[in-house]
C-alpha cells in the first residue's frame, strides 16, 4: 500500500504545482491591504488570488453523518483567471485544489483536482486523484428485519479524468471521461448479507464514458442567472479493466433566474440510472443536504430541489432551500419507495467579488437526520 500513498502524494503535489507554474515572481511585497476590496474596503480574496497567485485556505468541518458527524478537512483552493479570455463571453477561471481530511469515525483521505479550460483550442478538462481509508455506513431494508445499518471499512485509491471539446461556436462541449477505483472492502460485522456479494474482495472499478456540458451560467461558483446541463453515460466492463459489469447514466439540469436585482432563484433536477451488476457502494444514492451519503440507494434516483438566495447587501446574503427525492429499486417501484425530503437555511458572504464566489454555512433537516455544511460556491457544484 505504500506505493499507492507515494503515487497519490506525487499526483497531489503536481496538481497543486500546476497552479503555481507561472507564479515565480511577486510584483510587490504583500500586505494585509491585499485582503481588502478597493470597492468597499471589506475582506475579499480577489486581489490575493489574482495579483499574488494565492489560494483560499478552506478549513472545513466534516459534518457528514455517514462519516461520524464530525471531522476536519483542509483544502487550499487556487483560482486564476484564464489567460485566454474570449471577448464578449464569460470564460471560467482555472481551479486547482488539494485536500486532506480526518473524521471522528477514523476515516481519512487526501487528494487533488484541477478544473481548467484551453479556450484557444476549444477544450476544457477535469482531472483528479485521491487515496482514502474510509469507514462508512450503508443501509438496507431486509425482509423481516426491516431497515438495518451496515458498517464497512474501505481502502480506496481513485483517479478521474475528462476531456471535452467545444461544438462549433456554441456553449455545448462533448468529450470522453475515465474513472478508476481500486477498493479493498472490510465488513465490520460477522454475518455477510446477500447484497454484498463478491464486493468484499480487493477489486477494481474501471469505466469509460461520454459526457456533455452545456453551460450558460454567468459564473461557475455562485451563479446569479443562466442554465447549466450536464450528462454522462459510463460503461464498466472487463474490456475496460473492471471486475464488475454495469453501466451508469446521469443527467443534471440547473437553472438560475433573478426575479429582482437582489433575489436569485435556483432550481435543480438530477436523475441517475444504473444497469447491470455493480458493487453495493456504487449504487446511485440521493444527494441532498441533511441526508447522509448512501442513506438512500437505488437502481435509479430522482432529485428536485430549489434554493432561494436574497442579497441583503453587496457582501451578505441569506438562503433557503428544500427538495424532494426518490430512489426506486428493482424490488420497489417509484410509487412505493419512500419519499425523501429536505429543507433548511443558511447564509453567504461574498469572499471573492471579482470571481462572484460566495461562501457560508447551511443547516438542513431531512426525514430522519439533521446536518450542517460549510459551502464554498454553490452546494450543487459537486460535479463541476
Amino acid at each position: 500500500m505504500k506505493y499507492k500513498i507515494l503515487l497519490l502524494f506525487w499526483l497531489t503535489q503536481n496538481l497543486v504545482s500546476v497552479a503555481q507554474d507561472d507564479h515565480a515572481e511577486t510584483k510587490e511585497k504583500m500586505s494585509l491591504k491585499v485582503l481588502k476590496d478597493s470597492l468597499d474596503g471589506k475582506i475579499d480574496m480577489s486581489d490575493f488570488l489574482i495579483d499574488y497567485h494565492g489560494f483560499i485556505p478552506v478549513p472545513q468541518i466534516i459534518t457528514e453523518p455517514a462519516l461520524g458527524n464530525i471531522g476536519v478537512m483542509f483544502t487550499p483552493i487556487f483560482i486564476a483567471p484564464n489567460k485566454h479570455q474570449v471577448e464578449g463571453k464569460y470564460t471560467p477561471p482555472n481551479i486547482t485544489a488539494a485536500f486532506v481530511g480526518y473524521s471522528a469515525n477514523k476515516s481519512w483521505a487526501f487528494g487533488g483536482m484541477r478544473v481548467a479550460s484551453l479556450p484557444q483550442h476549444h477544450l476544457k478538462y477535469r482531472v483528479g486523484a485521491m487515496y482514502g481509508d474510509v469507514n462508512m455506513d450503508f443501509y438496507r431494508n431486509l425482509p423481516v428485519l426491516g431497515d438495518r445499518e451496515f458498517s464497512f471499512n474501505m481502502d480506496m485509491l481513485g483517479a478521474y479524468g475528462a476531456l471535452l471539446r467545444q461544438v462549433a461556436e456554441t456553449d455545448l462541449y462533448m468529450g470522453v471521461e475515465y474513472f478508476y477505483l481500486h477498493n479493498d472492502v472490510h465488513p465490520e460485522f460477522n454475518q455477510t448479507p446477500d447484497f454484498i456479494k463478491n464486493a468484499i474482495d480487493p477489486h477494481s472499478i474501471s469505466n469509460v464514458g461520454i459526457t456533455l456540458d452545456f453551460d450558460k451560467r454567468d459564473n461557475v461558483f455562485t451563479p446569479d442567472k443562466g442554465l447549466y446541463v450536464t450528462s454522462d453515460y459510463r460503461v464498466s466492463e472487463p474490456w475496460t479493466g473492471s471486475d464488475f459489469s454495469f453501466q451508469n447514466f446521469h443527467i443534471g439540469i440547473f437553472e438560475f433566474i433573478q426575479p429582482t436585482k437582489n433575489w436569485v432563484s435556483g432550481f435543480r433536477f438530477e436523475g441517475a440510472m444504473q444497469f447491470g451488476d455493480a458493487p453495493f457502494y456504487m449504487k446511485p444514492s440521493i444527494n441532498l443536504r441533511g441526508v447522509p451519503k448512501a442513506r438512500y440507494q437505488g437502481d435509479q434516483t430522482y432529485v428536485l430541489e430549489t434554493e432561494q438566495r436574497y442579497d441583503l447587501t453587496l457582501r451578505w446574503s441569506v438562503v433557503a432551500f428544500g427538495g424532494l427525492a426518490k430512489a426506486p429499486t428493482k424490488e420497489e417501484s417509484f410509487a412505493d419507495v419512500e419519499l425523501v425530503h429536505n429543507y433548511g437555511t443558511g447564509f453567504r458572504y461574498l469572499m471573492a467579488r471579482k470571481f462572484k464566489l460566495r461562501a457560508g454555512v447551511d443547516i438542513a433537516k431531512s426525514n430522519d437526520d439533521i446536518g450542517w455544511y460549510i459551502v464554498i460556491g454553490s452546494f450543487w457544484n459537486d460535479r463541476n
